[in-house]
């Protein structure tokens, strides 16, 4: 049985959830508000303040989807009540990001501004000139912005220069002139 599927999700005060034919989930709160349509075989029941999620059979594909779709249900709890944030660092001479109104700034070394809208229901901040705040209540939307947001310029393995996740570990390679003196 899955570990992760089987846990029960607590539904704090101030939280709605909503589950309508064939598995049609909406999740209220004080942040704001998801919908989600997950795979119609899993059932989803809520007794008073406590939301389970079981399956039909031990099936390869219910048994993947059983922990899935309770992961998916819990982010959205967690994304109403408290939200989601991603911080990237920015490394490398000249490179900066500014906030502009709602949009995002960043001079990355091309010839020009690399300008970032976000989507509806998420922020982006400039907290400092090297350090970007993604936040929303979508787990997804917010990890797919950062990751766009990263992809401009992605972390070079000789300097470090680029855009990284915190606390993202960059293996570095030694240069041209650190492999002859090895020799």
């Amino acid at each position: 049985m899955s570990r992760i599927g089987r846990a029960p999700i607590e539904i704090p005060a101030g939280v709605t959830v909503k589950i309508e034919e064939v598995n049609k989930v909406t999740v209220k709160g004080p942040k704001g508000e998801l919908f989600r349509e997950l795979h119609p075989d899993m059932k989803i029941a809520v007794e008073g303040n406590v939301l389970t999620v079981t399956r039909p059979s031990d099936d390869k594909e219910h048994r993947s989807l059983h922990g899935l779709t309770r992961t998916l249900i819990n982010n959205m709890v967690v994304g109403v009540t408290e939200g989601f944030k991603k911080t990237l660092e920015i490394n490398g001479v000249g490179y900066r990001a500014a906030k502009q109104g709602k949009n995002l700034n960043l001079s990355l070394g091309f010839s020009h501004p690399v300008i970032v809208e976000p989507p509806a229901g998420i922020t982006l901040d400039a907290p400092s000139a090297t350090s970007i705040v993604v936040s929303g209540i979508d787990k997804e939307a917010v990890g797919a912005i950062a990751a766009k947001i990263r992809s401009y310029r992605l972390p070079e393995p000789y300097k470090g220069k680029g855009i990284k996740y915190e606390g993202e570990h960059i293996r570095r390679k030694v240069g041209k002139a650190g492999a002859k003196a090895k020799k």
